[in-house]
């Protein structure tokens, strides 16, 4: 179900591409950066200086800046050399306000003695030991801009022992995000990398190379990207990860990098609305929370005003919205109308039960790293990793066929109800069914004939 403002439908919206599993093939826009809030963390501070005049300023400048800064953004972003891990945080910085932090950034901090030494051996060695790097980080995050803000790490920490280091000093993110891509992918990806010396924006000769010929012109190919360097850089990154990702257990969250970047950063659907509702504690959040506990389902009306108040929000009005698997049924489907959530595309894909029942049967995940896995599509490489895989219960065929019954079930009416829907055959290459999806999304509405 797809809805967009007009001035959107002569080409797809960015969110589209991730709910119908687009692969990375194709040029997508970058999210549109928001308007920055008011930076006045500074005038505040003077104030409150002025106003209590505090016999030791600087104890009260740092419960100051401590004060009321639970709930910034405290993200760390890892992932294998091209997986598009600095994109995305870039992005996220654009789209929370934050701060990103980097390898290259920290040591490039002109105000920092301990950055000054750090530079000398990263120009040394292309690296720092890691006392010196959590130490960078540590001095950095107690920025006012990172206290007031939040933060980005990007692609930190990228060993056990920093991970350790960066635990024993207190600072916890609050989600670490990891992608995740086949070794070929990331290395045909690495090869076409291009880099915008002026803003650090990084592209691709084949699937995000920028319309601008005046941005083109000034791209410059990195250093250490041929096949071979990428390659044992993975090798090293796999030695790695499967010992950082453990430090991380409950926070951890791996997403698939083999998509376009707008289909990982945008991952907006109504279970995840209901669980962000329930993390941040809102009056929904109180609500829902018995029915997460319980595992029942949450009744339509709290879901439909979470989803409400979510598609009030100014870049659905501006930019359109996707929702994925709502409305479940009739009821959903008349009350997301009567709240005036009118789609103007609605797509049903169709699977045959045998393929469903071969992709979410043989679904394994492993415990020891996140990593999940298909028994036909996406075996593990060795029998140590096989034999530890887990099924989620979902995923057991009992429960699979409940669900499909009661898809089935649900799926005439709603059929009946989107008359003009766009039926397609789902059980195909991801890139066609993108292709007559992004055609439907494209061509104008048919218009009846009185």
């Amino acid at each position: 179900m797809v809805m967009f403002p007009s001035k959107h439908l002569r080409r797809p919206s960015a969110m589209t591409a991730r709910h119908w599993g687009a692969k990375g093939s194709r040029r997508t826009r970058r999210p549109k950066e928001p308007m920055a809030c008011r930076e006045d963390g500074g005038l505040n501070m003077l104030e409150q200086l002025l106003i209590h005049q505090p016999e030791d300023p600087i104890p009260f400048m740092i419960q100051h800046l401590h004060k009321d800064n639970d709930n910034v953004p405290r993200i760390v972003i890892l992932g294998p050399p091209a997986s598009g891990k600095t994109t995305i945080a870039m992005w996220l910085c654009k789209h929370l306000n934050s701060s990103l932090l980097t390898l290259e950034n920290l040591v490039l901090n002109e105000f920092s003695l301990t950055a000054t030494k750090a530079k000398r051996l990263y120009l040394q060695r292309k690296t720092i030991p890691s006392a010196l790097l959590v130490q960078l980080i540590q001095e950095r995050l107690a920025e006012e801009d990172c206290v007031k803000r939040g933060w980005i790490l990007d692609g930190i920490p990228e060993t056990r022992e920093q991970a350790l280091r960066i635990q024993t000093l207190g600072i916890t993110p609050r989600h670490v995000i990891v992608l995740s891509a086949p070794d070929t992918v990331l290395i045909e990806r690495n090869l076409g990398k291009r880099i915008d010396p002026q803003t650090g924006e990084i592209y691709h000769t084949t699937f995000d190379w920028p319309p601008e010929s005046e941005i083109q012109n000034r791209l410059m190919v990195p250093e250490d990207i041929s096949e071979l360097e990428t390659a044992q850089k993975l090798l090293e990154y796999h030695r790695n990860i499967v010992r950082v990702i453990p430090s991380y257990p409950k926070i951890l969250k791996v997403i698939s990098a083999d998509q376009p970047c707008v289909d990982v950063f945008y991952q907006v659907c109504c279970g995840q609305l209901l669980k962000e509702a329930v993390a941040d504690r809102t009056t929904f959040g109180e609500l829902i929370q018995p029915f997460f506990e319980k595992e029942m389902a949450v009744p339509d009306s709290l879901l439909m005003k979470v989803l409400s108040q979510r598609l009030d929000q100014q870049d659905c009005i501006q930019k359109g919205w996707v929702l994925h698997g709502v409305p479940r049924d009739l009821d959903q489907a008349h009350l997301l109308n009567s709240l005036g959530y009118n789609p103007n595309r609605v797509f049903f894909l169709n699977v045959p039960f045998d393929s469903i029942m071969e992709r979410l049967t043989l679904r394994r995940i492993d415990p020891v790293t996140g990593e999940r896995y298909h028994l036909m599509y996406k075996p593990p490489p060795t029998m140590e990793i096989q034999a530890r895989l887990l099924q989620n219960p979902k995923d057991a065929e009992e429960q699979v066929k409940l669900k499909m019954d009661l898809f089935y079930r649900n799926s005439a009416d709603l059929e009946q109800l989107y008359g003009s829907a766009i039926t397609l055959n789902g059980d195909q290459d991801p890139y066609t069914v993108f292709e007559y999806i992004e055609s439907g999304i494209i061509n104008p509405l048919p218009k009846k004939i009185p």
